[in-house]
């Protein structure tokens, strides 16, 4: 049974009641299990277990390093193009905003990537917009075979495809897949995705099996936090990592919570997640899935990912830049403007042209909070005694 069957009939609305009414007494019986199921992940989400996030912080911190010990994966997402022609109301590239758009040519990628292999990185997340005429199947294929002599390991954040499609893309060398499902309601993903292919839910939700289908050794789940209620999100993202968990057993398994951050289109989040919700959520899910990757993003400042790596998180990325061209200016040259997904050039004279300090006037999807250059991240993480991996996969090892 795929999760798509499994998911309508998940008794989401009881236990979101628990993760609403739990006590303290449930709270403590959930917390001297050793096995959780959903139940006890809602329970150890509720108010009552707000008030022991002290020792859900600690037993998350330990049983994280029986798992995966004290390191730190690190990676870079590389945006190839913020081309689009989805209407997604909290993204900054939602086809309808007015920005300047741009697709990286093959050298370009190469170019960015040869920028980012400079400053350690071996892990780099290829992320584009979804729009066919500029990011296909091919053109994906080509980025990947082009880069693989330069990065080790390579994923893929782009919009969802068949099975057949996902196969060339392995076998020229990406390893690793991630996609998110943004919101599991159903209601507020309608109203958030008004037109474009990204409008279906299930064939967005049924992704991850079909990547796995095609061979990827890496997969990568999460939702956008700020849409729907926080503990209903956490409940239904953990539900699909405990099916994928199960049947897609050959490819590990990471899970993100990235917050909404200020874009284009200046969307404002429907729902509260804050700071202390951010670290009950890590610590339940670790508890529930003690063998699941937990990432963390430059969404969230400096300060705060500090404090947020001895909870349970194993991935996190650097120096990152939303925009394509944003780590050497490639692309620059080519930049136009589009209006209802219609393609405006500019003016030989416009002053859209006048580069940036960072060397692209092209739009990002988001703005980022830390941006602590790569080498001060990995500083900081030796600093609090854990040891950042720059690279934990080559070929060879297969060939082997």
């Amino acid at each position: 049974m795929s999760f798509v069957e499994q998911f309508d009939h998940l008794p989401i609305d009881a236990l979101c009641r628990t993760a609403q009414e739990a006590s303290e007494m449930e709270v403590a019986a959930a917390l001297a299990r050793r096995d959780l199921d959903l139940a006890n992940l809602a329970t150890l989400l509720s108010p009552a277990a707000a008030g022991q996030l002290e020792r859900l912080a600690k037993r998350s911190n330990r049983l994280t390093q029986q798992r995966f010990g004290r390191v730190i994966r690190l990676f870079a997402p590389l945006y190839l193009s913020n081309e689009c022609i989805n209407n997604c109301t909290y993204c900054g590239f939602s086809r309808d905003n007015r920005i300047l758009r741009v697709t990286l040519s093959i050298d370009e990628v190469v170019r960015e990537a040869r920028a980012l292999a400079d400053q350690g990185f071996r892990n780099i997340l290829l992320v584009a917009g979804e729009h066919p005429k500029f990011i296909s199947s091919s053109y994906m294929t080509d980025c990947v075979a082009a880069l693989r002599e330069t990065v080790p390991s390579i994923s893929l954040e782009v919009g969802p495809m068949e099975t057949g499609e996902y196969r060339p893309l392995v076998q020229a060398g990406a390893e690793g897949l991630i996609v998110y499902q943004e919101t599991y309601n159903r209601e507020v993903y309608a109203e958030m995705h008004t037109s474009g292919p990204k409008r279906k839910f299930n064939w967005r939700l049924e992704t991850p099996e079909r990547a796995h289908e095609a061979g990827f050794r890496r997969l990568g789940i999460g939702a956008l936090y700020g849409l729907s209620d926080w503990r209903r999100e956490t409940i239904c993202l953990a539900a699909h990592a405990q099916h994928l968990l199960r049947h897609c057993w050959k490819s590990q398994l990471t899970v993100s919570l990235p917050r909404l951050r200020p874009c284009a289109g200046e969307f404002e989040p429907l729902t509260n997640f804050d700071d202390r919700a951010l670290v009950q959520t890590i610590c339940a899910l670790r508890l529930f899935l003690p063998d699941l990757g937990i990432v963390l993003s430059t969404r969230e400042t400096a300060a705060l990912r500090d404090r947020l790596i001895p909870m349970g998180i194993t991935t996190m990325s650097a120096g990152s830049h939303t925009e394509p061209g944003g780590y050497t200016g490639a692309g620059n040259d080519n930049l136009h403007y589009t209006e209802r997904g219609k393609i405006r050039e500019l003016a030989d004279n416009a002053s859209e042209w006048t580069k940036r300090a960072n060397g692209t006037n092209a739009t990002g999807q988001f703005d980022i909070a830390d941006e602590r250059p790569p080498e001060t991240v990995a500083e900081t993480i030796s600093r609090l005694g854990y040891e950042p991996v720059w690279k934990d996969w080559d070929a060879a090892i297969l060939a082997n």
